[in-house]
C-alpha cells in the first residue's frame, strides 16, 4: 500500500491512498482529476435509479447536474474546498477504473477535530466489498495523517446497503435526526453514525484485513 505524503497547507491532503483486494478487484482512492469528467458522468447517468433515491435535493435534472459538462464545476470547487482546508475529497477506483467517490466534509479543527464522510459506488461494484475498502482507507488517513478525531456519517434508515457498510466498520448508531436532509423532494429523517480514533487504535484496514474482507496485494 502507497504511504500517502501530505503536501501543501492543510494535512493530509492531497493524497492516494490503497490498494485493497477486494472481491470487485484492487480499491484505491485517489483526488479528483479534470479527466474524470467522462467515466464519473457515464456511471452517475447509468446509475440514476441507484443513487437519485438518496442524494440531497438539488436544482435542474439529473441529466443536467451529472452530464460530462457538469463535472469540471464540480471538480473545482472541491478542489478549491480542498485547498483551504474543508474538504477531503476522492474518487474510489477499482482495478484503476473509476467506481465511485468517497468526500470527506465540514472538516473542522481545533478543539472538535471532526468532519462527515458521504460515499457512493457504481451498482456494478456493490456487493463486492469496495464501499468498506474506500471508506476504511479514508478514515484512516483522516485519523492518522489529517489528524481528525472523530468521523460521522448520516445515512437514512431505508438504506440498507449503506448502513450496512458503516456497521461493518464499527461505526457506532449515536441517534436519529428527524426530517435533516431534503433528499428526493422531501425532508428525511437520517441516522447518525460516528467512529473516533479510540474506537480503532489499529484503524479499519486492519479490521478489514482481520476479519477477511480484505487483503493487501503482494
Amino acid at each position: 500500500m502507497e504511504a500517502p505524503s501530505p503536501q501543501g497547507r492543510h494535512p493530509g491532503w492531497p493524497a492516494k491512498l490503497g490498494p485493497l483486494q477486494v472481491k470487485a478487484g484492487l480499491v484505491a482512492v485517489r483526488g479528483p482529476r479534470l479527466f474524470d469528467a467522462s467515466a464519473w458522468s457515464r456511471i452517475r447517468l447509468r446509475d440514476r435509479d441507484h443513487l437519485e433515491r438518496w442524494e440531497p435535493t438539488a436544482p435542474g435534472t439529473w441529466e443536467d447536474r451529472n452530464g460530462t459538462l457538469a463535472w469540471p464545476g464540480q471538480w473545482s470547487s472541491l478542489r478549491a474546498l480542498a485547498r483551504r482546508g474543508m474538504t477531503l475529497p476522492f474518487v474510489i477506483t477499482v482495478d484503476d477504473q473509476l467506481a465511485g467517490q468517497v468526500t470527506v466534509g465540514n472538516v473542522i479543527r481545533g478543539s472538535l477535530c471532526s468532519a462527515w464522510v458521504g460515499y457512493w459506488v457504481a451498482s456494478h461494484v456493490i456487493g463486492g466489498g469496495v464501499a468498506p475498502a474506500a471508506v476504511a482507507l479514508v478514515v484512516d488517513h483522516c485519523f492518522m495523517l489529517a489528524g481528525l478525531h472523530r468521523i460521522e456519517a448520516t445515512v437514512r434508515p431505508e438504506n440498507t446497503a449503506s448502513l450496512r457498510v458503516l456497521e461493518k466498520l464499527g461505526f457506532r448508531q449515536e441517534g436519529l435526526f428527524k426530517r435533516y436532509l431534503d433528499v428526493a423532494g422531501d425532508w428525511r429523517d437520517h441516522f447518525c453514525y460516528a467512529i473516533t480514533t479510540e474506537d480503532v487504535p489499529d484503524g479499519l484496514v486492519s479490521r478489514l484485513l482481520a476479519n477477511g474482507r480484505a487483503t493487501i496485494p503482494q
